[in-house]
């Protein structure tokens, strides 16, 4: 018998001190994350990150909409933080909260120059129908993978 997956991993490494790479990734997380992943009608002017555990993350659009799809679940600068991806495989807002997976990111200093982002969005078949076709788009290209290079552009910038 085999166990399906239920997690996606993801890896990059950046030329940056942990507290830095740390801080991308929380405060400039909507500097970073595309903007073309958007739930809302009109086009995202800001995309939030309060810095805390039991913050939220969420878009404004510029029609004053707000779409808030995470949570912060655990907030520990600058090792490690962890998310409520309330994001459905319909791609919309998931308002039962049993119904969220979580975006856990561990920060390893390699260097003092030098940090490592392990990455991973587990529980995914909490989301019911539609879970493995999520798992697949957040393993994806545009998925994961993709946006921890967008990080890294961000931090070499």
């Amino acid at each position: 018998m085999t166990q399906q997956a239920t997690s996606v991993h993801a890896s990059i490494t950046v030329e940056a001190p942990i507290e830095r790479a740390f801080e991308v990734f929380t405060d400039g997380f909507g500097d970073w994350f595309p903007r073309q992943y958007n739930l809302m009608q009109s086009d995202i002017v800001e995309r939030v990150f309060e810095p805390r555990a039991g913050g939220e993350v969420y878009d404004r659009g510029a029609d004053g909409e707000e779409c808030h799809w995470g949570r912060v679940l655990e907030y520990e600068p600058p090792n490690r933080v962890v998310l409520g991806w309330g994001i459905s495989p319909q791609w919309q807002v998931e308002a039962d909260p049993d119904r969220i997976s979580e975006v856990d990111v561990r920060f390893i200093a390699e260097s003092d120059e030098r940090t490592r982002v392990e990455l991973e969005h587990r529980h995914i078949d909490r989301h019911g129908d539609g879970w493995e076709q999520l798992l697949g788009a957040l393993g994806g290209e545009g998925g994961w993978p993709g946006c921890l290079r967008g990080y890294a552009e961000r931090i070499a910038a």
